[in-house]
């Protein structure tokens, strides 16, 4: 029994060793920054409202969240607007679409607006579970930083081709994006 601890022990003396040569250039990639959060209201008439929280993960943003009271099985537009000012009712007081580079709008693997996010896909009840990472934003610092500026879902889906906005209808829910 002794020459089995032993060999565990070795074994677990060696992992350790290993443990201590690890590039740790992977685990700083991985490690989260600032975060900011956007709570969303509907605009005049709508129904739709949420969460969607934005966290710092090395060169991208994790974005998450929940939005609810959307058309069933439907795609809508959604999309990081120029100002963080809800007033207006129906969403228009954002401004276009946050676009620091002058990109054309467009799809997160091509070029594309900084205001351009993944659409959000409604579940059978209106829900929208919202989990994807965004390139060339930051939140906190950079001309890019999205902590101030606004967030819309639109009516409809988002084409990716008209420009300068997708052609996804109205604003029927705003929020401004704030640290946290």
């Amino acid at each position: 029994m002794t020459r089995i601890h032993g060999l565990a022990a070795a074994a677990a003396l060696t992992v350790l060793a290993a443990c201590g040569q690890m590039d740790p250039k992977p685990m700083q990639a991985m490690a989260s920054g600032p975060t900011a959060v956007a709570t969303l209201t509907p605009t005049m008439g709508n129904s739709a409202a949420g969460t969607v929280t934005f966290q710092q993960h090395g060169d991208h943003v994790m974005v998450v969240g929940k939005v609810s009271g959307l058309k069933p099985n439907q795609e809508h537009g959604f999309h990081a607007h120029e100002k963080g000012d809800c007033s207006s009712g129906d969403g228009l007081s954002t401004g276009g679409h946050f676009n620091p580079t002058g990109k054309p709008h467009g799809t997160q693997d091509g070029e594309h607006h900084a205001g351009d996010f993944p659409a959000l896909k409604a579940d059978a009840n209106g829900v929208a579970d919202v989990h994807f990472h965004l390139t060339g934003v930051s939140v906190g610092s950079g001309p890019a930083d999205l902590v101030g500026r606004g967030v819309i879902v639109h009516a409809g889906p988002d084409d990716y081709k008209t420009q300068p906005t997708g052609n996804s209808g109205a604003r029927i829910a705003c929020g401004v994006i704030k640290s946290s």
